[in-house]
């Protein structure tokens, strides 16, 4: 266990300039309710900065003992654990770094909570008497990763931060992201592994299916703004893993018809956006005197991808069907025909062996890397992404070598 250096300070101690959680000069990445409260995997924020300061209070919605990273400009994370209505001095004039003007300026922080189920509550931000914050531009690529354990980064060293998903939006750089995934959600919206409900319903709320969320909300999550939000560039899937288990009874019907929905969902909410579903990788077991990779839902998949690739589909104009009542959470529907095909399929196969498979099930950190690399590449390729993030860490604590030259 590693015991991470304790920010907790007085904050009367301190001759601060304090700004409110909602100023507009902090930009909440993620999903955050109006309470300013952080929900699924990797939410943060970040602004600029003058002085050599920075604190943070949080609020009683915050988890105590949670886990954060944060980092100034392009060093590298820091993480300390918060404690709940407390203020933290994350920045101070012995941080390294703190010191140096460029070529990042103004200085930049960024916070990003590791784990999906705990959560910060931002009160207040604090920097030095006489200093400001500074609104940062967003970045002009967007991306979002809709999933379940496998992108939330479960069992990764840092959780969230070791996720493919997160390697995947900060790996390409320059990209604002949101990670919307949580363990054990079904793509289905059905009951799976203590999740109430499956991303069919839940993608549409601010907050996850956690036990957080049902303790503030109930059974009646806020809805999500996106009218508020930029639209996503790119939306990755990754669901299906819960769906494919037994004890969830998830029919392949029922899935297939489940992804065609969440899939038409997205697109009706960012038209303009390229969805990528991903195939499963179902984990590997021995077969004679080697290893194999198992199945899972993989027809199925793979007609979700023929059906919005097919020549009937795109060229239906789409008139908006007569609105359930029973699904009163989806957006307005936007009629319209799709301007070109913007569904895409990523092939997993190959990417993964046995030995990056942890024994819970889940990728090691390097076979999160492995994913987060291909997907990486997969964007560069078909899209023409540039890869922009050329120095600074994304993954933290991978810096292992051999460093003998002799035997």
């Amino acid at each position: 266990m590693t015991d991470y250096p304790n920010t907790v300070t007085e904050a009367s101690s301190h001759k601060w300039k304090t700004y409110p959680a909602n100023a507009v000069e902090i930009s909440y990445k993620g999903r955050w309710d109006d309470d300013h409260t952080s929900w699924w995997s990797v939410p943060g924020l970040k602004f600029g900065f003058t002085g050599k300061e920075v604190g943070i209070t949080f609020g009683p919605q915050t988890s105590n003992g949670v886990l954060v990273a944060y980092r100034i400009n392009g060093e590298d994370w820091q993480f300390s654990n918060i404690t709940t209505n407390a203020t933290h001095l994350l920045v101070s004039p012995i941080t390294e770094g703190v010191d140096l003007t460029s070529p990042i300026s103004p200085s930049t922080f960024e916070l990003r909570v590791t784990n999906w189920a705990y959560g910060v509550q931002v009160k207040s931000v604090h920097v030095a008497a006489g200093a400001t914050l500074i609104k940062l531009k967003d970045y002009n690529r967007r991306i979002e990763v809709i999933g379940d354990s496998l992108s939330s980064g479960m069992y990764g060293t840092y959780e969230g931060l070791s996720s493919y998903a997160y390697g995947l939006a900060a790996g390409l750089g320059d990209t604002e992201y949101a990670v919307t995934a949580y363990p054990g959600i079904c793509l289905t919206d059905q009951e799976c592994w203590g999740n109430p409900r499956g991303q069919t319903y839940q993608w549409y709320h601010t907050s996850d299916t956690g036990g957080r969320a049902t303790n503030i909300y109930g059974t009646n999550p806020p809805l999500w703004d996106f009218s508020k939000h930029p639209a996503a560039d790119i939306v990755v899937i990754n669901l299906g893993t819960n769906d494919n288990n037994t004890a969830n009874n998830v029919t392949n019907e029922d899935y297939y018809n489940s992804y065609v929905e969440l899939v038409e969902g997205v697109h009706n909410v960012w038209p303009k956006a390229h969805i990528i579903i991903s195939a499963l990788w179902n984990g590997f077991g021995k077969e004679g005197n080697t290893y194999v990779q198992g199945p899972a839902f993989v027809t199925e998949i793979w007609d979700v991808y023929k059906h919005f690739n097919s020549p009937s589909y795109l060229s239906s104009p789409h008139n908006c069907p007569p609105r359930n009542p029973l699904k009163w959470w989806l957006p307005p529907c936007k009629p319209g025909r799709p301007n070109e095909p913007f569904v895409h399929y990523f092939n997993t196969t190959g990417i993964l062996q046995h030995n990056d498979i942890g024994p819970l099930w889940h990728p090691t950190d390097v076979g999160y890397i492995k994913v987060a690399s291909h997907l990486m590449q997969y964007i560069n390729l078909k899209f023409g992404w540039e890869l922009r993030a050329t120095g600074p860490e994304v993954f933290h604590d991978t810096l292992y070598w051999n460093d003998q030259d002799s035997y």
